[in-house]
């Protein structure tokens, strides 16, 4: 006989723990859509209300079930969460591990740096509408228990946003470890209210039948066309899935998808479905209408508790989608707060939260129902996921090194459905649809101009700069008086001599006796491992070259890597090290090689971005700043 190890049951349990917190994160989007899908596809979310016959139900039903199948556990679970770049997923991790596979110099490498950027664009886009449609969806449960209560909903939910916004400054770590709990109490319910309606109306079961679907294209092809604009909220939350795989892994992410969040979700739309064709008067909410009136108001607390779950969910991948860019260079330097002295991923940016929360109760205030807002749900959503598609013929051709025709083939599939999906989306534009749209193309237009810029401002960097090495060799043929300490040089991987050096030089008339010009390269993987983060070139008279490397979701701490440098021989006294850096005060030019309104938007972005020796976490006592203009 076997006996189970300690370190078997240790492993275990870790990873049902792991399971457990990922539904609490990964699933809360995709989970709480039951609240909304039904009620949206049947009043004319997707532009057209939908008439409630018994062929129209099973149809739309049996699409929402084979569609969680087909999207979500063939495309996302099973094929994508393999497409990791160490151990990161969404679509900027996609995008560099693409960039790393290709060929060097590849014409292919800026249409996919285009489509990646599209990507996280429009992410902001959906992290802007699934906090207000969540939340006002589980508030509007109130108009089923009391419809005096109809006024206040807008306030309530409101009231909802801001506070949920407001706490996040002080990070999840004392009560995200309860998220994972409530939202398995959360899914037993759903999965407990579809099967006590499916007992009273069991025809429905006749929904799991594919055919049931394809019927409803044959007769209505039409009307079921136009629906997949609506059905497409069923399926809500599965970038999130991918993007969120860095903090779990893959396989607590498998694990509760198959054996409770596929289950539950598709038991509770049998059973909304079971409720409408025996009372299809329910069409008015069908998710609240499966429980009596006893259950309502718990009901409605138990829904709300979910959505502000899954709105924190939501904020935290739009945090980490920031971070991702700004290391990638595709967004300006922002404050960022890690909120978890453990935990990496758990970080705060106060630009991007309030500037958030504004839209969000700008969206609730504009549209004012989860029914309106239906309308404007699903372009971002299905445009991610095409773009998810694309890259994965990169990766499997590339990256798996798989047969052509697999190649082909898999993400054709995959292509098709999204196609159908974002094609019939575009119906509804002009029902809101317009929204998610305006948002993506106003970030797109930041972060290319950011990286355009920031491009431009390299080449003049370029032409203008000093050989470093020269001029050690010219300024050392009569030295300078040499002083006590260490200086540091932030230098840029273009630049020459740094301008804060030759204005030192120029004003001070004195050099420090160790003097080391450090170089940030932010490369295109999520993590450098330690010993592969320093390199250190001697270039005599006591004068060194550092060159620290960071991934796009490493922190970038100065004095913690400097502290490291000890293992190579180097050991720096912050009391004695002085940090000089350049300020660079751009102004416009008449050459920039961008047109005249994205010029002035990178001056006014470079202007507000974060200092760079507080986004390197530079002691601020320990700092040197020396200006210089540069026109771009």
């Amino acid at each position: 006989m076997t006996h189970k190890t300690g370190s078997d049951d240790t492993q275990k349990s870790s990873l049902t723990a792991l399971t457990i917190a990922s539904i609490g994160i990964v699933y809360g989007d995709i989970g709480t859509s039951p609240l909304y899908a039904l009620r949206t596809i049947f009043s004319g979310g997707g532009g057209t209300p939908l008439i409630l016959t018994q062929s129209n139900i099973l149809g739309v039903i049996s699409l929402i079930l084979w569609g969680l199948i087909a999207i979500v556990s063939l495309k996302y679970v099973l094929v994508m969460l393999r497409a990791d770049n160490r151990g990161e997923g969404g679509t900027l991790a996609l995008m560099t591990l693409a960039h790393s596979v290709l060929p060097k110099k590849s014409h292919l490498y800026y249409p996919l740096l285009t489509f990646g950027v599209l990507g996280a664009s429009l992410f902001y886009g959906d992290g802007i509408i699934t906090p207000a449609i969540s939340v006002l969806s589980a508030v509007e449960g109130l108009e089923v228990a009391a419809p005096a209560l109809t006024p206040f909903i807008i306030p309530i939910a409101l009231a909802i946003v801001v506070a949920l916004y407001a706490l996040q400054s002080k990070g999840t770590g004392g009560i995200g470890k309860w998220f994972g709990p409530i939202m398995v109490i959360w899914l037993l319910t759903l999965a407990a209210l579809g099967i006590a309606n499916i007992i009273g109306t069991p025809r429905i079961l006749e929904a799991v039948n594919p055919w049931c679907a394809v019927q409803f294209f044959l007769h209505q092809p039409g009307v079921a066309f136009i629906s997949l604009s609506a059905v497409v909220l069923a399926f809500t939350g599965t970038e999130t899935l991918f993007a969120d795989m860095g903090h779990f892994g893959a396989q607590p992410i498998r694990r509760a998808w198959f054996r409770l969040v596929f289950p539950s979700l598709a038991l509770n739309y049998l059973g909304q479905g079971a409720l409408l064709l025996s009372s299809p008067e329910a069409i008015s909410n069908p998710f609240f209408r499966q429980v009596g009136s006893w259950g309502i108001y718990p009901l409605v607390l138990l829904s709300t508790v979910a959505v502000i779950i899954a709105s924190q969910a939501t904020i935290s991948g739009t945090f980490s989608i920031t971070k991702q860019a700004i290391g990638l260079g595709i967004l300006p330097r922002m404050k960022v707060i890690y909120t978890s002295d453990t935990e990496m991923g758990q970080i705060y940016i106060p630009v991007v939260n309030w500037l958030q929360m504004i839209a969000v109760i700008l969206t609730i205030l504009g549209f004012r129902s989860s029914t309106q807002l239906g309308g404007a749900y699903g372009l971002a959503v299905t445009g991610a996921m095409l773009i998810t598609s694309i890259f994965l013929f990169f990766i499997m051709r590339y990256h798996w090194k798989r047969h052509l025709a697999l190649c082909l083939a898999i993400p054709a599939f995959f292509l098709m459905i999204d196609a159908a999906l974002l094609s019939s989306n575009c119906l509804k534009i002009k029902n809101g649809g317009w929204f998610p749209i305006v948002v993506a193309i106003s970030i797109y237009a930041v972060m290319t101009t950011w990286r355009r810029g920031r491009m431009l401002l390299a080449k003049v960097q370029k032409q203008q700069a000093i050989p470093l090495d020269s001029f050690l060799q010219s300024l050392f043929f009569v030295p300078p008086q040499r002083v006590r300490g260490t200086a540091v040089f932030l230098r840029g991987e273009n630049d020459g001599v740094p301008v804060a050096l030759l204005h030192n030089l120029s004003h001070n008339k004195v050099l420090h006796e160790q003097v080391f010009f450090l170089t940030i390269h932010a490369k295109e993987v999520p993590w450098i491992p330690v010993n592969e983060r320093i390199r250190i070139q001697e270039l005599g008279y006591q004068c060194y070259q550092l060159d620290f490397y960071y991934g796009f979701k490493d922190e970038i701490d100065i004095p913690h890597t400097l502290a490291l440098c000890r293992a190579h021989g180097f050991a720096f006294e912050m009391l004695s090290t002085s940090f000089f850096v350049s300020r660079q005060t751009l102004i416009a030019g008449t050459h920039s090689g961008m047109l005249r309104w994205r010029e002035y938007l990178f001056i006014l972005l470079s202007r507000n971005a974060r200092n760079a020796a507080d986004y390197y976490q530079i002691p601020a006592n320990r700092v040197i700043e020396l200006g210089a203009r540069l026109e771009i």
